[in-house]
């Protein structure tokens, strides 16, 4: 069994922020494999499925991005998931718009959300990280990640969020380089975003 844990903050109004591109993410598998409905449980919405001929679970955090930690830490425990099995997706600013990258353990490089997680079940998790870019200062990194994706960003989000959700199926066998190439075969990154990640 998988943990497939998307983050982002709940409400109408972060609904489409770059911080929210990991909520994104999960609805994109959830709709592309027929998964069950999101029901209220774990301090999240969960639904449940199976990709690749296992079963997968799918969560959204409702606790706010700060305190992520607590939702997977309560579906890890239900379900007896060890940090191997949860895949985190979460926007990343030190990658280029656009770009993925997968990563095993390490820190939480400021993300609120991931310091919540490994506050709560250690860093030995993979993450899905997604590139929103960096805003170029410390002090509009906050506006920038609560700010929606402007109508160029989504040019490239859409067809992003469909090939995580296509390929799912790797992510889940953790065939992560192969995963990561196919996603990035079918959604190339926008021009000039090459050197960055």
């Amino acid at each position: 069994m998988k943990l497939i844990v998307g983050l982002g903050n709940p409400g109408e109004k972060h609904a489409r922020n770059r911080h929210n591109v990991g909520f994104l993410a999960v609805d994109a598998i959830a709709d592309a494999h027929g998964f069950g409905p999101w029901r209220k449980k774990f301090s999240g919405q969960l639904a449940e499925g199976v990709i690749a001929g296992e079963k997968v679970l799918l969560l959204k955090p409702e606790t706010f991005m700060n305190d992520s930690g607590r939702a997977v830490a309560e579906a890890a425990k239900f379900f007896k998931l060890a940090p191997e099995d949860i895949i985190v997706i979460h926007d990343e600013l030190d990658l280029a718009p656009g770009r993925v990258r997968m990563k095993t353990g390490g820190g939480h490089a400021g993300h609120n959300g991931l310091r919540s997680i490994i506050a709560h079940i250690g860093g030995n998790f993979h993450r899905l990280r997604i590139g929103i870019g960096h805003p170029g200062s410390k002090e509009a990194v906050t506006r920038h990640v609560l700010s929606d994706f402007s109508k160029q960003e989504r040019e490239w989000l859409a067809p992003l969020l469909e090939a995580v959700a296509r390929h799912a199926d790797l992510l889940v066998k953790g065939r992560f380089s192969d995963f990561t190439s196919k996603v990035m075969m079918d959604a190339p990154p926008p021009p000039g975003n090459e050197r960055k990640g």
